[in-house]
């Protein structure tokens, strides 16, 4: 919704003032200049990138609309189900996990918390390192080495599309340029005509490089910096579940190691440790 309201803003107010200052919106209205830039913008963005990025990119850009805040229930059942799992290796050791990180969409255990199955990404993460675990003895040390690797490249292949989306919204200015010498040849091939047709045309030209700073300024560039937000909300959940095994292989009561994870989390969900110990008191119960 904040995104919406974002763009009413930009709408009414680019659009507003250029109406108070007597312009005739009408006058904006030239398709063929919003072919040009729009269409060479996106053939730009296809050749540039892999198509894992454009799929990536309508991934996020959707999450983006759909998803705009962090599910306030998320941690709250990460820490639940890390609770459980962290008192069922202490007391049995990690094969018990073999039966519910198998298929965790099945598995009793995880069933119990559907909002973490909801994000996939931070899950996959949390039953491949917990597998990983299983399989062979790893030192604390080399865990939190793996984890961050890992964590770095998602992260990296995560950020791809808000860098070329950024990428073609410096490019905009350019092809609004492109579109409006290509208005300018198209006049100067009527220079014998009338003088008000010359001025219509012109105005026409003038209006792609104004169509190319707007998609720039006023749509891309935010764009792919909400994309980047995006991913650091994402990021801070792997970095989350990383602390909390890493806490917990280093020898640490599940409580402290619970609290490693907490310290992860982005300052507007983070929740303080006493609102944590309510949390985890609430779950024993």
């Amino acid at each position: 919704m904040s995104k919406l309201f974002g763009l009413v803003i930009i709408l009414f107010s680019v659009f507003g003032g250029y109406i108070w200052a007597g312009g005739i919106l009408l006058s904006l209205w030239q398709p063929a200049e919003i072919m040009i830039i729009f269409g060479a913008g996106i053939g730009a963005l296809i050749i540039a990138n892999p198509r894992s990025v454009l799929t990536e990119m309508t991934l996020q850009l959707k999450e983006l609309v759909t998803a705009e805040k962090e599910d306030p229930e998320l941690y709250l059942q990460l820490f639940g189900l890390m609770g459980v799992l962290m008192a069922q290796i202490q007391s049995q050791g990690l094969k018990v996990l073999d039966e519910h990180i198998e298929n965790p969409k099945e598995s009793s255990l995880f069933l119990m918390y559907p909002t973490v199955l909801k994000h996939p990404a931070a899950l996959q993460f949390l039953i491949d390192n917990l597998r990983l675990q299983s399989i062979g003895k790893i030192s604390a040390h080399d865990l939190e080495h793996i984890l961050d690797e890992e964590i770095h490249r998602m992260e990296e292949d995560w950020t791809r599309p808000a860098i070329a989306l950024g990428k073609v919204a410096e490019a905009m200015p350019g092809f609004g340029i492109l579109a409006a010498v290509l208005g300018i040849i198209i006049t100067m091939s009527s220079i014998d005509g009338p003088i008000t047709m010359i001025g219509v045309k012109v105005a026409a030209a003038l209006v792609g490089t104004f169509i190319g700073i707007f998609a720039c300024y006023c749509l891309l560039d935010p764009l792919s910096t909400a994309l980047e937000h995006l991913v650091e909300r994402k990021t801070a959940q792997l970095k989350c579940v990383a602390a909390m095994l890493t806490a917990f292989a280093k020898g640490k009561p599940p409580m402290l190691a619970i609290d490693a994870g907490r310290k992860q989390i982005q300052s507007e969900n983070r929740p303080t440790f006493i609102e944590l110990e309510r949390w985890m008191q609430e779950q024993k119960n």
